[in-house]
């Protein structure tokens, strides 16, 4: 290897860049998939929460899909798009604001680390919960 008169120690730092990019490129992998989790879970959330008020709708105006509890619960289940939800995560009550319906949907983290983070409790999955009552 030729080495350059002036700096003649260039050449031994041509391992130098494959140690970096080896030392960032866990780094910037964990919050790539780790900002891609989080946007799943927010959108998980927001579809859980439609479905909820959607549901809650229907059961108000007693629409033909929406008679009784359990019909509204099956509704709720198809209302959540991209999510297999069982009927029975979504709950449907009558109490004084109206036609209630509360969802619970056990969400699960791609990326493992997440189960370190302390708000999430130290599992690698969260709960999400939503309720939506409309008026009668």
């Amino acid at each position: 290897m030729a080495r350059n008169k002036h700096f003649p120690q260039a050449g031994d730092i041509a391992g130098a860049v494959a140690i970096e990019y080896a030392i960032i490129l866990p780094v910037l992998l964990l919050a790539l998939l780790g900002a891609m989790d989080l946007g799943r879970l927010f959108w998980s959330y927001a579809t859980i929460a439609n479905a909820a008020q959607t549901a809650a709708r229907c059961f108000a105006i007693k629409a033909a899909a929406c008679q009784t509890a359990a019909a509204t619960q099956s509704y709720a289940a198809t209302q959540a798009y991209g999510i297999t939800i069982n009927a029975s995560a979504f709950t449907v009550t009558t109490p004084a604001c109206g036609a209630q319906v509360a969802a619970s949907y056990v969400f699960d983290f791609v990326v493992p680390w997440f189960y370190a983070i302390p708000p999430f409790g130290g599992s690698n999955s969260v709960t999400l919960s939503t309720t939506s009552c409309y008026p009668t």
